[in-house]
């Protein structure tokens, strides 16, 4: 999949997030600030999609201990080969632990995705071997905090879940 073009801007804003500093002050507030967005958009973009350029998808999923419906917005990456797939990664902005949302996708896999405002029911299947490696590919031409948030998280699996319509 070929990178996509970015404005000046949002490579910027690019590298700013994938800054420790960046990556904790997103951590913290960006889920706030796109919900935000979200809601005001009718469910077409986020924050995190005006200020990235980038597809961002809200996971609504199961909560694992709680059963609770939690809806977390997610960087989407893309299968141009099969549209409508798309993956997301457990980065947790580079952090030493998996998000919480990976456990509720490992406990509860299936769940419903909103992206650019259509919502529809998907099932998580969290990849290895080759089609991790493929899809890791993918999020390094996406996003360039990647590679910094790899060096950040040690020895931690970053893993991967492909999302397919049920």
């Amino acid at each position: 999949m070929p990178p996509k073009k970015l404005s000046a801007f949002h490579r910027g804003m690019h590298q700013v997030a994938s800054t420790s500093a960046g990556a904790w002050f997103m951590a913290r507030t960006q889920h706030h600030l796109d919900r935000i967005v979200f809601k005001l958009s009718g469910g077409r973009t986020t924050m995190a999609g005006v200020l990235t350029g980038l597809s961002v998808v809200v996971l609504s999923a199961k909560g694992a201990k709680s059963g609770v419906i939690r809806d977390i917005p997610l960087l989407c990456i893309e299968d141009e080969a099969e549209p409508g797939v798309f993956a997301i990664v457990a980065s947790n902005f580079g952090q030493g632990h998996n998000p919480a949302w990976y456990y509720n996708l490992k406990a509860n896999p299936q769940a419903r995705c909103t992206l650019r405002g259509q919502s529809q029911d998907y099932m998580a299947t969290e990849l290895e071997g080759d089609e991790y490696q493929r899809y890791w590919g993918y999020a390094l031409d996406t996003y360039m905090g990647f590679p910094h948030y790899k060096k950040r998280v040690g020895d931690r699996h970053i893993p991967i879940f492909v999302m397919k319509p049920v």
